[in-house]
Formats: structure tokens, sequence, C-alpha cells
């Protein structure tokens, strides 16, 4: 398989922030979640982020369309980002994943969320990253094949030495694209994971969750704060 197993823990339960369960006799609702496709430019992210909205059918965001026209310039000329550039951007796609979860709605987005301090503006209750990990050299043909984007291979350089991996203290999922899976086997693997892929649909490789679906969360996943 083409995902960390040491990221799961099968024996934790409770809500999705690491809390106990409801007091006794007391409904409880699982939040929206928030799934959000992650990594480096050229790993695939928009690719299996729309993969996993449309089989959930859930609302999907593109990260790069909340950048500002000055960010967008700036990498297209070749220039990396700082830190300063990347807050109000993360700060906006915060605020539709906000909007959403307060419209009842969970959501996939495509972010490169390379450090962890960046992570921590989109981290909810019902979030859950997928990093998308791969080679320097797959990842630079990925991108160099690509066309109409203002990312230029060069600062892939750059990308990979900001990136910072998440870890045993946040929720999420591993996915090596090195392993050669196409957006379908990827989006199930993940799925699988997060306990959204009935066992029924597995075999025929559809899923079929809607929005109204909240009946799997992704307790397996370790929680972070």
């Amino acid at each position: 398989m083409s995902f960390d197993t040491q990221r799961m823990n099968p024996n934790q339960s409770g809500s999705a922030d690491g809390e106990g369960d409801d007091d006794e006799g007391e409904s409880s609702v699982d939040p929206p979640m928030a799934i959000v496709v992650m990594g480096v430019s050229g790993s695939g992210k928009t690719v299996l982020a729309r993969e996993l909205s449309t089989i959930l059918d859930w609302p999907y965001a593109e990260g790069d369309d909340f950048h500002p026209t000055d960010n967008i310039r700036k990498m297209a000329s070749g220039v990396p980002l700082v830190d300063a550039d990347r807050w109000g951007w993360l700060r906006s796609i915060a605020g539709w994943m906000d909007a959403s979860a307060a419209r009842g709605e969970s959501v996939v987005v495509s972010c490169s969320a390379l450090k962890k301090s960046y992570r921590d503006v989109l981290r909810r209750s019902g979030t859950v990253f997928v990093c998308l990990n791969g080679s320097r050299d797959a990842l630079r043909n990925r991108l160099a094949g690509r066309t109409g984007h203002f990312m230029k291979v060069d600062m892939l350089d750059s990308q990979l030495t900001d990136f910072e991996p998440p870890q045993d203290d946040e929720r999420h999922v591993d996915i090596d694209v090195g392993r050669g899976m196409d957006p379908e086997e990827e989006a199930m693997t993940v799925l699988t994971i997060l306990g959204l892929a009935p066992a029924a649909d597995l075999d025929s490789g559809m899923v079929g969750a809607g929005r109204g679906d909240r009946g799997h969360r992704p307790s397996r996943v370790p929680a972070g704060k």
C-alpha cells in the first residue's frame, strides 16, 4: 500500500479533537469535515482533491485561487513567497472553510500547506490533511509538464526546502505519489483510511457518500492541536 500505516491509531475513540465522547444521554452530531490535500507543486494535489470532491459530492476549492494578485505576480516572476505573503492567503482559505462549516457542508481543499504553522491556520476539529509526497525528480517532471500555471519549475527547490511533513500530532494521511496509483486509486485509499469508503462499494470503486453523509468520521487518524 502507498500510505503510512504508522499514522493510524485503530484504538482511538471520542471526538475529532481528541476529547472524550459526549456525556451519556446527550445526542452528538459530527461536525463538518475538511479534507485538505497538501504538498509541493507538481505532487498532484488538485487532481486528487477534485477526485475526492467528485466521489464524496463535497464542495471543492483550489487554494491557488485565493492568492492575491501580488502573490501571483511574484510567483510568475520566479520569486518565492515568504511567510508574510502567505498569512492573508491562508486566512482567506480558512474563512471559506469556516463559512462552509457554518452551512453544515464538508469540503475538500487543495493547498500546499507546506509548514506546520501554515496548517495551524487551516486546522479545525474536523480537518484532516492528505499529504502527497514524492521524489524531487518525479515532482520536477510533473511540474514541468504543466501548462498555464504561474508556478515555475525553478521554484520547486524552495518549496522542498520549506516543506515540513505532518507529524504524529497532526491528523493526516500520507500518500506516496511514486507508487504509481492513478487518482481514483489514491482517492479510494484516502477514503478507506478515513472510514468514508463503505466496504460494499470498495470492489466497484464507487463511494457515493453525499454532502449530507456525516456518519463516518476519521477517528482512526491521530488528532492534533
